[in-house]
């Protein structure tokens, strides 16, 4: 049995912990038998049904399922009024971007389109036996009723969910599958529901990511997003602020846009779901949530947040550090309180409240690590400062205990889980991206293990919220673009927190389960003593492109590992950016790839000593002579900033291999932290961001 820091999210879903994948070798749950158990065997396979197939919602999903259904045979039945707008058409150029001409024919044509009235099924679908209805329509409580009373009728064991943005279960009838936008590439589903369905774990199987959450209005994401342009609302009706500049002060505090958000999405559609989300929790949780006068016009009108030609170059205004304060209040202060209602209702687990907003509204941190850092008195006083300025909300909704538990491992482990069955313990990351927060949490999970006498880790994802490991969180960078002691600070941290994984254990695996593993995640994995991944993962260092020079020893630890005869490949892999399937890595980069269940029972026989065959490839801590400073057949930068990257990444790969292990530690940091204060680095990706960010 397994001991935990906190509970894993994937046992939200029924499908156990990550220790038992690794002890039973092999994923919890198939998609062939879960196809089987909703829709049916082969020979009696029954469809899916998406109704208001053409409309935003479900035309997205009708891709996204369609394409991940189509190789299991169910048969996809678009269900929508006749004359409406052809989104499902609109969706096929998306297709063929992702799967090919063929592949995106193939997907369609399991796609069958039916009309109907609202009122009466068509004939033609009982002959496609439907088993599962995903539905789509607008959100009016009525209609969706009768819409599932019709179905029901019809088909008496039919499945249903709904994607609605507000409605609760309790509410409606059935459950929840409510999807985050972009819907087309959105992984992310909101599913409210009495225990984990078959439904839910086929999801899961197939590569998506349901949460659970529990059945509240606007469940998680909605109470976020929608909350998050009613408090930019508020502060434009205090200050007159037009939604162009409050779109840049809130990107700047929390990371969104949510006015251009919702023209993005279509304002249309998105001005009345955010009203209809904001109408129904005013009328159960008060003044805190009612819409203003601005969402009361626009939801009738669909206006654009952002009008055409709007004058904004014209209008352009620094805020004072007292107006700053102020600022901070109107949007921190509804947020912190919307975040305690969350909490004090237990809507979800905390890891996944946290990263809802992240993964779905942009928030470059979710809001409880935002809170974590204020800590549980200046977050509630924030809070007061906001109650000040907007006294009615006050009144109710406001749980100011909600945040008194935040020295509890649940909060202090938002990111980072850790468990163990007494001999062998397991590190999952559930961030895509290495940032500070994961690092503290890394390091606080190493402690506990350590303190339950483990000595053989596995390194990994959480088989859940983080898919790939996509590198560095390049946000984190920000202040050392214009101070090289926050780049030295941040790299030489991270690398030494990196550096526990190969000197605190007896045994260390790194295994790369996602879809790709990158920059700095893959520096973080690559400091295990031994390195494993399926073997159809991506494998780079693509910081070359953005400009920026790995700062966590990919310059040298790798070279350590590697004979010299694969020493070229590693300068390769650091000068062009361009990833590498895991199997084409083997015995210089990882030591082991292969199918996903040969890959568990792998790294399971690695950690507890089993007869694995692979040879350990040590580090060596001295002086490496002969790594070589150019390689043959690099296509031209093309640019001045990867020009100077290139040139500076072979400075460090030849001063921190040309050092013994431990100055190498500082020696590349020093590279690292140098380039990112360099005018090519404020001048790349990393620095375009930073500007668009902080310019307000």
């Amino acid at each position: 049995m397994a001991t935990t820091m906190r509970p894993s999210t994937l046992e939200t879903l029924g499908l156990g912990t990550v220790l038992d994948i690794f002890e039973k070798g092999q994923l919890p749950a198939d998609s062939s038998d879960l196809v089987d158990r909703v829709f049916g065997e082969p020979g009696n396979r029954g469809s899916l049904v998406i109704s208001g197939a053409n409309g935003i919602v479900g035309a997205g999903k009708t891709m996204q399922l369609g394409s991940r259904l189509q190789p299991f045979g169910v048969p996809i039945i678009a269900l929508d009024f006749p004359g409406v707008p052809d989104g499902i058409g609109r969706q096929y150029q998306g297709l063929v971007s992702a799967f090919g001409r063929e592949g995106a024919n193939r997907i369609m044509e399991s796609i069958v389109q039916l009309s109907y009235d609202g009122t009466h099924l068509p004939s033609r679908l009982k002959d496609a036996n439907p088993r599962f209805l995903l539905e789509a329509i607008p959100e009016i409580l009525d209609i969706k009723k009768s819409h599932y009373d019709i179905f029901r009728a019809e088909f008496p064991d039919i499945q249903i969910r709904s994607v609605t943005s507000g409605f609760p279960m309790s509410q409606l009838g059935v459950g929840i599958a409510h999807p985050a936008f972009p819907h087309e590439i959105n992984k992310i589903w909101e599913v409210v529901e009495s225990k984990p369905s078959s439904i839910t774990q086929l999801f899961w199987a197939l590569g998506l990511i349901p949460i659970p959450v529990s059945d509240h209005w606007s469940f998680v994401l909605d109470v976020l997003f929608c909350g998050l342009t009613l408090t930019g609302l508020r502060y434009h009706r205090a200050t007159n602020m037009p939604f162009w500049k409050m779109d840049k002060h809130i990107r700047k505090l929390l990371g969104p846009n949510p006015f251009r958000a919702h023209d993005a999405i279509g304002a249309k559609g998105a001005n009345f779901l955010t009203w209809s989300c904001l109408f129904h929790l005013s009328k159960h949780y008060g003044d805190l949530f009612t819409p203003t006068p601005e969402l009361d016009e626009r939801k009738e009108s669909g206006q654009n947040w952002y009008p055409p030609n709007h004058f904004r170059p014209l209008v352009n205004w620094t805020m004072q550090a007292d107006g700053e304060e102020e600022f901070n209040a109107w949007i921190l202060g509804p947020m912190f309180q919307m975040a305690g209602l969350m909490l004090h209702e237990n809507r979800a687990h905390l890891s996944h409240i946290n990263i809802i907003g992240e993964l779905c509204a942009q928030f470059r941190r979710g809001i409880l690590a935002v809170i974590r850092d204020f800590g549980p008195e200046a977050a509630n006083d924030i809070v007061k400062k906001y109650h000040a300025l907007h006294p009615a909300a006050a009144k109710s909704a406001w749980h100011p205990d909600a945040f008194e538990q935040m020295e509890s491992t649940s909060w202090r482990q938002l990111y980072v889980n850790a468990e163990h069955n007494g001999n062998v313990g397991v590190i999952t990351l559930g961030r895509e991206s290495y940032n500070s927060d994961v690092n503290a949490e890394l390091n606080r999970a190493i402690d506990w293990l350590k303190s339950e006498g483990i000595e053989r880790v596995i390194v990994t994802g959480d088989f859940h919220l983080s898919t790939q490991m996509v590198g560095a969180d390049t946000s984190d960078f920000f202040p050392a673009l214009e101070d090289q002691s926050k780049g030295l600070e941040i790299a030489q941290t991270w690398s030494k927190t990196a550096r526990r994984l190969n000197d605190e254990f007896k045994i260390s695996v790194g295994f790369v389960n996602g879809k790709r593993c990158l920059g700095g995640m893959l520096e973080l994995l690559m400091h295990c003593h031994y390195l494993v991944a399926a073997e159809g993962a991506d494998l780079g260092m693509p910081e070359v492109t953005l400009p920026v020079v790995p700062g966590m020893e990919g310059c040298h630890w790798p070279f350590r590992k590697a004979d010299s005869k694969h020493w070229p490949k590693l300068v390769t892999l650091l000068l062009d950016g361009n990833p590498v399937k895991a199997k084409d890595a083997i015995g210089w980069l990882v030591d082991y790839a292969g199918p996903m269940d040969a890959s568990l029972k792998t790294v399971w026989k690695i950690a507890t000593d089993g007869d694995h065959g692979l040879a350990l490839r040590k580090v060596e801590v001295g002086v490496l002579k002969g790594v070589p400073t150019n390689v043959t057949g690099l296509e031209s930068a093309g640019d001045p900033g990867m020009e100077s990257a290139r040139k500076t990444i072979l400075e460090n790969i030849s001063s921190s291999c040309e050092a013994a292990l431990p100055e190498a530690l500082v020696i590349q940091a020093t590279h690292s932290a140098g380039f990112m204060s360099s005018q090519y680095c404020r001048k790349g990706a990393i620095g375009a961001a930073f500007t668009k960010t902080t310019t307000v």
